[in-house]
């Protein structure tokens, strides 16, 4: 199984059921329009279509297949403590820049580091996860070993 918060499932969720209910109809109607314009061995608008279609159906294929083998983790029904889990927002301090950053550990799909979000995958969350405040934390980044001060711990 692979975990995922409340937030990511109903990310997937919307994203499929805009492909389902918006996306998908309207490449139908781009490729009925394109096959009026005649011989489809030399239609790029037809070909476009249904490269479009092929992408579409794959994408839908794909997020039904992360919904149905994914374990959707409610941080707000976990007892609050200051360990760091799956699904938890951590406060760290970052030794190399001096300065602190705060991160959500959350499933591979949803992890976008400008948004601080990071996969439960990711080299740091994967040394964070199970330590608590206060704790410090080495990681192997490709540029060096880099310190981390575990500041805060929030089940948010």
């Amino acid at each position: 199984m692979n975990p995922i918060t409340i937030e990511g499932e109903i990310l997937l969720r919307d994203e499929l059921k805009k492909l389902k209910t918006e996306d998908r109809p309207r490449i139908i109607d781009d490729i009925a329009t394109a096959r009026e314009f005649g011989d489809l061995k030399e239609n790029a608008e037809y070909h476009a279509a249904k490269e479009q279609q092929s992408l579409t159906e794959a994408r839908i294929r794909d997020i039904e297949s992360k919904l149905s083998s994914s374990q959707v983790i409610d941080i707000l029904k976990m007892n609050p403590s200051d360990k760091v889990i799956f699904g938890t927002t951590v406060t760290v301090f970052n030794s190399e820049l001096e300065k602190s950053m705060t991160y959500k550990i959350v499933g591979e799909d949803e992890a976008d580091a400008s948004k601080g979000m990071i996969s439960f995958a990711s080299p740091l969350a994967r040394q964070l996860m199970g330590k608590f405040e206060d704790d410090v934390v080495k990681v192997e980044a490709p540029g060096g070993l880099t310190e981390y001060e575990i500041e805060k711990v929030e089940y948010l």
